[in-house]
């Protein structure tokens, strides 16, 4: 449905900023993919270029296998959905889900067939004739996503789709988004940087990092392996350190961490969940002091700082009745079912 060859951006000239660095990616038909990056790394220039709203200096975009090069955005055949919605204050929530059919020269009674039928299925039965400043967020964000598929793009893009909304109806809206484009077979890319948010939602998830891609996978295989340091702290994982793999063990300021079999053999970066930071006698393992406690709901993240105070810090998971208090000295083993040797 999607590629992208060797795509590249800069702003301000050959010596000024590079947005996008030969970015290749190919999104398949039916699939949805997030892109996931911090402030910076390229991804709402990556999602402008295929919209036809950034010119690219380099490489190409194909959408169903042809060139978009002089393509001009109204006739690229694609639906985008922004993060601050967009939607035109003085017309009616119908109006505004019918724009994109008005500008195709839709007939009347077609268009108020397909606005129905999209509000129906975005949960807003019978708001055509409503205003849009009656609409609360989630309402308002339900809207913009009926007028980006009301004239049935081949490709849907979402610029940071929840960004503006509160947690609990984003977690929510997360969900039926993904029943949504599984039920309509819409082929999705969308940019975030949440990253909750993409892996509920994506088929694959992509991070960037300055302009290129740092890994690309499912996001079951981006979470279980990150490819390296960048992408594990990326992903909330604070637990990295580098060490010398020898075996099944490494060697490291934590002292030796098992590693599972097959792993790389050097120098690498380790990550180790804190699910296999494991809280034993003082006198046992790496001895070390609680210095905070953060409750995350289902346990609770103790954070320790080791005897050797130029070792960095080590995050534990613990149940709620186990938790130690801070100030307690504690042991600290490690489970090498959760140890990842990063590339």
């Amino acid at each position: 449905m999607l590629r992208l060859d060797d795509v590249s951006v800069r702003f301000g000239g050959p010596a000024g900023q590079t947005a996008l660095d030969a970015v290749d990616l190919d999104v398949a038909e039916h699939e949805t993919v997030c892109v996931l990056g911090p402030s910076g790394s390229g991804k709402s220039t990556l999602l402008r270029v295929v919209a036809g709203l950034q010119v690219t200096d380099s490489g190409r975009v194909l959408l169903g296998d042809r060139d978009q090069a002089g393509v001009p955005a109204h006739k690229r055949g694609v639906g985008l959905m922004f993060q601050d919605h967009q939607l035109f204050p003085q017309r009616d929530v119908g109006a505004n889900v019918a724009f994109g059919l008005r500008m195709h020269h839709v007939p009347r009674a077609e268009q108020d067939a397909r606005v129905r039928e999209l509000l129906e299925l975005v949960g807003l039965p019978g708001a055509a004739r409503r205003a849009v400043a009656s609409l609360s967020g989630g309402e308002q964000q339900r809207v913009a996503l009926a007028r980006a598929l009301a004239p049935r793009p081949r490709l849907l893009m979402l610029d940071e789709p929840l960004g503006q909304l509160d947690r609990s109806l984003r977690e929510r809206l997360v969900v039926e988004l993904r029943e949504l484009f599984r039920e309509l077979g819409t082929t999705v890319l969308a940019v975030t940087h949440d990253q909750g948010e993409a892996f509920a939602l994506a088929d694959r998830v992509v991070v960037m990092r300055d302009g290129r891609i740092a890994q690309s996978g499912t996001p079951l295989d981006v979470w279980q392996r990150p490819a390296d340091a960048f992408v594990a702290r990326f992903l909330g994982f604070d637990n990295v350190v580098p060490g010398t793999v020898s075996g099944e063990a490494a060697d490291t300021v934590w002292g030796k961490l098992p590693v599972p079999p097959g792993s790389a053999q050097g120098r690498h970066d380790l990550l180790v969940r804190p699910a296999g930071v494991r809280l034993v006698a003082a006198t046992d393992g790496l001895t070390c002091t609680v210095t905070a406690r953060t409750f995350r709901g289902t346990h609770v993240a103790v954070h320790l700082q080791p005897e050797d105070t130029s070792a960095p810090r080590l995050e534990a998971a613990c149940a709620l009745r186990d938790a130690p208090e801070t100030g307690d000295r504690v042991g600290v083993a490690f489970d090498g079912a959760d140890v990842v040797v990063l590339g």
